[in-house]
C-alpha cells in the first residue's frame, strides 16, 4: 500500500500542477492583452472591460471544466483503492495512464489537436472505469468471503 499511497500522492500533485497552469495560461492571455470581462479586473489596470473572454481563456476554461468533471472522480475512486489495499502494479500503472492521459488532453485541448484529445480524454475514462471495476470486484470479494 505505501509505494501506491506514494504513486498517487505524485498523480495527485502533476494533476494539481497541470490545473494550476491552466489557470496561469489564462491569466497570462488576459494580462498580456490586457483584456478582462470582469469590471473590477480591468479597472484595476485601467483598461475597460470587455463583453467577451479571448478565445485561449475560453478554450482554457473548456480544458478547466473537462477536469472537473475526471478528476475528482480520480480523486475518488484512488482513494478508495488505497483504503481498500488494492495495492498491486496494475493499479500504479493505470494511475500513472490516468495522469498521463489528463496532461496529454489539455495540451491537445489548448492546441486544438484531434484525435489526440478525444483519444487521451477515452484513455483517462478507460482508467477510471478500470479502477470502479477494481473496487466492485474486491468489495464483491469480500462479501463473498465474509459469508
Amino acid at each position: 500500500m505505501n509505494n501506491l499511497l506514494h504513486i498517487y500522492a505524485f498523480c495527485v500533485i502533476l494533476l494539481f500542477l497541470k490545473m494550476l497552469a491552466i489557470s496561469c495560461y489564462q491569466g497570462f492571455y488576459r494580462i498580456k492583452n490586457k483584456a478582462f470581462k470582469n469590471t473590477e479586473d480591468a479597472n484595476f489596470v485601467s483598461v475597460q472591460a470587455r463583453p467577451e473572454e479571448l478565445p485561449q481563456v475560453i478554450r482554457a476554461s473548456q480544458a478547466w471544466a473537462n477536469d472537473l468533471e475526471n478528476i475528482p472522480v480520480f480523486w475518488v475512486l484512488g482513494g478508495l483503492c488505497i483504503a481498500l489495499n488494492l495495492s498491486s502494479d496494475f493499479i500504479v500503472w493505470v494511475f500513472c495512464i490516468f495522469t498521463i492521459a489528463r496532461i496529454t488532453h489539455t495540451v491537445t485541448y489548448l492546441s486544438a489537436i484531434q484525435p489526440w484529445r478525444s483519444i487521451s480524454y477515452a484513455v483517462g475514462i478507460i482508467c477510471l472505469i478500470i479502477l470502479a471495476i477494481q473496487i466492485v470486484i474486491t468489495c464483491i470479494g469480500f462479501q463473498i468471503n465474509a459469508y
